[in-house]
């Protein structure tokens, strides 16, 4: 295996899998890293869809909805079975249309919207500003089915259409997404922090974040950066 680059989520290529390894997490690296995650290797994932046929359900999924909805192939970029789940990649612009055809459709029925979260992809990838994520997973209990869609976004542009109109469910989940990514879901009912406090200044859970030394509003109590923490051995 090639060497490692030295920091904190350093990648390197391993050519005994012909994928690109990545090591730590969080920013932190050395003695001052108490969490246990700068041990971390992750192969990152390949950016290419994957090869059909997908295996078990997922083809009858895709099919049904390649049926259902005309505009497939302009709003789904990019289709991966990783870890016996299936993911559908999707434009920002499509993703009320993709749920609602999912939602309705009487060969896919995913009528619950069981997540929504967010993912902030810092320097993943440099030749592509959509660093922001969304993920929705949707279960279809007339199928006994899941599946996952996923939509990406840039900093400077992070809006994507809320989805309260087809699952209410996602009405909090949504909230959430924004409080901690900044992620702009475009017609929900009220798109307020969720966690923070109303004032809040930026979103915790952003890559670029800062990691301690962050005021808390409980008696006067500061938290130390990471690299500051004692290290237990």
């Amino acid at each position: 295996m090639s060497e490692m680059s030295e920091g904190p989520g350093a990648t390197a290529p391993d050519p005994e899998i012909g994928r690109t390894e990545q090591r730590g997490m969080f920013g932190v690296a050395g003695s001052g890293d108490t969490s246990g995650f700068g041990g971390l290797v992750r192969h990152r994932a390949d950016p290419h869809s994957s090869p059909a046929p997908y295996g078990g359900y997922f083809d009858e999924v895709t099919g049904a909805l390649q049926e259902a909805y005309p505009g497939f192939g302009e709003a789904i970029y990019r289709i991966v079975v990783d870890r016996g789940e299936l993911t559908l990649y999707v434009e920002p612009g499509k993703v009320l249309e993709v749920a609602r055809a999912l939602r309705d459709d009487p060969a896919l029925r995913f009528e619950l919207c069981s997540s929504v979260s967010g993912a902030d992809y810092l320097d993943a990838n440099p030749d592509d500003p959509n660093r922001l994520h969304v993920a929705y997973h949707l279960t279809s209990m007339t199928y006994r089915r899941r599946i996952r869609l996923e939509t990406a976004v840039p900093l400077d542009n992070p809006h994507v259409a809320s989805v309260t109109s087809i699952y209410p469910t996602a009405d909090w989940q949504e909230r959430e997404t924004w409080d901690m990514f900044g992620i702009i879901f475009d017609g929900h009912p009220a798109l307020t922090r969720i966690l923070m406090p109303d004032d809040w200044d930026g979103f915790p859970q952003r890559k670029d974040y800062p990691l301690g030394g962050v005021p808390v509003e409980y008696k006067g109590a500061e938290i130390p950066p990471p690299d500051t923490r004692r290290a237990y051995k």
